[in-house]
């Protein structure tokens, strides 16, 4: 079964269990054999959580592993926070495209009244 981004939906995953770093990294890691960098994108009233394709076990990759597992630390608290991890998981295990050298993945987060606290 292949799903797109846009066909996911958001009123089915009303968020319950919340994602979590080790869970994510170990996603990442069966799904594509590296852990892909997470970014979230605040673009006038939208967020988009960005799979980049720069990733931890690259040699350039500018963060060592503590500092990696901060930052998706950060990024999985706001998507938390926002009731995001059941839409967000169920992403990161169907999503069928790979982020290429200068494009990453790009997944648009339902706004609601949670996500907004987040958007200035």
């Amino acid at each position: 079964m292949s799903l797109k981004s846009n066909e996911l939906n958001s009123d089915s995953f009303s968020s319950s269990i919340p994602l979590e770093v080790e869970e994510v990294v170990g996603c990442l890691r069966r799904r594509w054999g590296v852990t892909y960098d997470l970014k979230l994108l605040i673009k006038k009233d939208r967020i988009y959580l960005q799979m980049m394709w720069g990733f931890l076990e690259q040699q350039s990759f500018p963060l060592d592993e503590e500092t990696f597992k901060e930052n998706l630390n950060r990024t999985l608290e706001i998507i938390n926070r926002a009731g995001q991890s059941d839409f967000v998981r169920n992403w990161l295990k169907n999503v069928q495209a790979k982020p290429r050298l200068g494009r990453a993945i790009t997944l648009p987060l339902p706004m609601d009244q949670r996500m907004d606290e987040f958007v200035l």
